[in-house]
């Protein structure tokens, strides 16, 4: 990197420089090659032929001085660009006082190397060889080595200084380049790694051409420019005896006068830099007259950003969106981007927006400071927008009561009516916050099982804004007529079942589709009723009245009462069953069958039964005469259960008739005769009827025992 910048300065700065004569001879800055190219000669036209081997004056030509750093061989190779050309050469000294000693008069000394040879096999090269040795005593012409195409290199010391003429002896407008072998070093503070470790850095960006200028970027042309911010880079950490002036045309940078410090400057003029090394040891030192030299232009690397405008979501109506900065397009290629809530704050730099790839805000304009790779700056508004609002109302579903859980409905939540969601994706939730947060979504969203509540809707559109709906679940209960009841009926009874009004439609068991149904016996029956898109199954039973029962019959004399029971009273009676009364007492009945009717409030067919008044016993005489010695009542053995028990007047049993006594009493207790008195007997039976209806006779019997 260092000699390729090297051969670059170099070559730059031979065509900074006039013909030279020997007292201004062009000094070489260590072993680097030579490109140049004579047009004429310097202010004088040196007499070099007298005591040289060149056969005449300067033609086309360049004076070189040089100073050895390192004592070894040295050559050189001087290479025509056009082959043709004939190049001469003469070496002169060692010299302690330049030019001086050289020459008298205009006339040179005779030199140490001189070669004149034409283009010869090397096809127009030629210098000194590393394979021809040292040449012997000089010549009787008093020229020193051969006159072929090539002399013999020479062997150098440390310190000492040489002069070097190339004369191209066509005077063609064709150049030359000069590279050097051996193991000699020339002088110089450029190739000192003690003083230069580090290669020197051009200005700016290095062109790709090395003859051209690099260029160094500035935010604005023209404008007023410091050249001494460029000195740190070009030096780039070398010693710091080596300085560096600016300036703006070729003969400045040959003499180094009229630097440039703070001027302003364009984007058409060329530029350059002189390197210089001044030994503060020694003024005269022979490194001090060497330099390099490079040019480089300005270019203007202003830039400018333009507005621009971003979108967010301003989810659910929350009044803020979260903004992506990074993301506005306010300039196109590879800068720094610096964001600020306000212009005030991005010129003070401060309250720097520090998180711009999430940026909550509502809607408002901040401000980004766009900055190149070479430090200059723009500033562009970028505003905040939200896209348009996912628009969302709530809904209210109504769903029937599925059956055998009145409490529950299934809903389809992808059919409510939240709002135009054409290209946005839903997603249904229990609460609102896992809406918010994206959790727990409900899983089947089209058969969902539940009691009424609340669940949420989360519809998102393609720039993945979204909105949240509340979805209010009403499960729509039974509704049952309030007046279609159970009926209880005669069981031959027929009645009508009424659901009553009100209702959008009835559709009964029996195929009816009317509110009401008639001629209905005793069963169960049910009817579909519709409230809106719902049907209710009611059932209804007709029920059978229960028939009421005669229990019992108590017989007195020729009275009976009837007890009655079951059914739902209040009770009628009858003896003949068309006329009828509310007291379950008759009077006057004959002896023998009578026949009683029952019935309740139903007013169904009576209930009848057949009961029997016995012929009444009212005295005996067991006295043998077979007239009236007892009380016989087997004609009623036929009923069942028949007992017959006499009791004293304390309400004692003295006497039980059962069927092994045929139902019969003689006046006697325990086989013995009793007192003559008054005695109350009973007599009872179970008819013959379906109920077994229990009758009861009671009566007195007077008892005449002889004594």
């Amino acid at each position: 990197m260092k000699k390729t910048l090297l051969l670059l300065i170099l070559f730059i700065a031979q065509g900074f420089y006039a013909q030279s004569d020997c007292v201004t001879a062009i000094p070489l800055c260590g072993n680097s090659d030579i490109f140049y190219t004579p047009t004429g000669h310097g202010n004088i036209e040196e007499e070099l032929s007298e005591n040289g081997c060149l056969s005449s004056d300067e033609n086309y030509s360049v004076w070189y001085t040089f100073t050895v750093a390192t004592s070894g061989t040295l050559a050189f190779t001087i290479n025509p660009n056009v082959n043709t050309d004939d190049y001469d050469f003469a070496v002169y000294g060692p010299t302690t006082n330049g030019c001086t000693s050289l020459n008298s008069g205009n006339t040179f000394v005779t030199p140490l190397r001189c070669n004149y040879y034409g283009t010869g096999a090397s096809q127009g090269n030629t210098g000194l060889s590393l394979t021809i040795p040292p040449p012997p005593p000089p010549n009787t012409d008093g020229s020193a080595g051969n006159q072929a195409e090539w002399s013999p290199h020479m062997v150098v010391q440390a310190g000492e200084t040489y002069y070097l003429i190339v004369d191209n002896f066509r005077s063609s407008p064709n150049g030359f380049s000069l590279t050097w072998t051996g193991t000699a070093s020339l002088s110089s503070a450029f190739n000192n790694p003690t003083l230069a470790p580090n290669p020197f850095i051009p200005p700016g960006i290095p062109a790709a051409d090395p003859t051209d200028p690099s260029t160094v970027m500035v935010c604005g042309l023209p404008s007023q420019f410091n050249f001494t911010t460029l000195t740190p880079g070009i030096i780039n950490g070398n010693n710091s005896n080596f300085q560096v002036t600016y300036h703006d045309n070729t003969n400045d940078v040959v003499t180094g006068e009229d630097p440039l410090t703070i001027a302003t400057v364009n984007a058409t003029t060329d530029y350059y830099y002189r390197i210089r090394y001044l030994d503060p040891d020694d003024p005269n030192n022979v490194v001090n007259k060497c330099f390099i030299s490079g040019k480089f232009k300005f270019v203007d690397a202003s830039i400018t950003a333009k507005n621009a405008t971003i979108f967010a979501c301003n989810n659910n109506g929350e009044g803020t969106g979260k903004f992506d900065l990074t993301t506005a397009d306010v300039f196109t290629g590879t800068v720094t981007k610096k964001y600020y809530p306000t212009l005030a704050d991005l010129n003070a730099d401060t309250n720097e927006i520090t998180n711009p790839t999430d940026y909550i805000s509502p809607e408002k304009i901040v401000y980004v400071k766009v900055i190149s790779a070479f430090g200059c700056t723009a500033t562009a508004a970028i505003t905040l927008t939200y896209h348009p609002v996912v628009a969302l109302r709530d809904a209210l579903m109504e769903e029937c009561y599925i059956e055998n859980d009145i409490m529950q409905a299934r809903f389809d939540l992808t059919t409510a009516n939240v709002g135009d969601i054409a290209g946005q994706t839903k997603k249904f939730y229990k609460t609102l916050n896992d809406a918010k947060a994206e959790t727990n979504p409900i899983a089947a969203p089209n058969t969902y099982l539940t009691t009424s509540t609340e669940v949420y809707v989360r519809v998102t559109n393609a720039n993945q804004c979204y909105s949240i709906a509340k979805i209010t679940l009403k499960v729509l209960p039974p509704v049952k007529s309030a007046v279609l009841k159970d009926k209880t009926i005669c069981a031959e009874a027929k009645t009508t079942l009424d659901a009553g009004p009100g209702f959008d439609g009835y559709e009964w068991s029996t195929g009816d589709t009317t509110q009401a149904i008639n001629n209905a016996g005793i069963g169960v029956y049910w009817v579909k009723l519709k409230t809106g898109k719902c049907f209710t199954l009611q059932t209804v039973t007709i029920f059978a009245s229960s028939q009421p029962v005669i229990s019992s019959v108590d017989i007195s004399n020729n009275t009976i009462t009837v007890n009655a029971s079951g059914g739902t009273p209040p009770y009628m009676y009858s003896i003949d069953g068309t006329n009828w009364q509310s007291t379950n007492t008759f009077s006057g009945l004959p002896r023998g069958d009578n026949k009683i009717f029952l019935k309740d409030s139903y007013d169904c067919n009576p209930v009848q039964i057949t009961i029997t008044v016995p012929n009444l016993i009212n005295a005996i005489t067991p006295n043998g005469d077979k007239i009236n010695d007892e009380i016989d009542y087997s004609a009623l053995s036929y009923k069942k259960n028949l007992v017959f028990i006499v009791y004293d007047r304390y309400g004692n049993k003295l006497y039980e008739a059962n069927k092994m006594r045929d139902y019969k009493w003689d006046g006697t207790a325990s086989g013995k005769k009793i007192p003559t008195g008054t005695y109350w007997y009973t007599i009872s039976w179970n008819e013959n009827d379906k109920n077994n209806t229990e009758t009861k006779y009671s009566g007195w019997i007077l008892l005449k025992n002889k004594e």
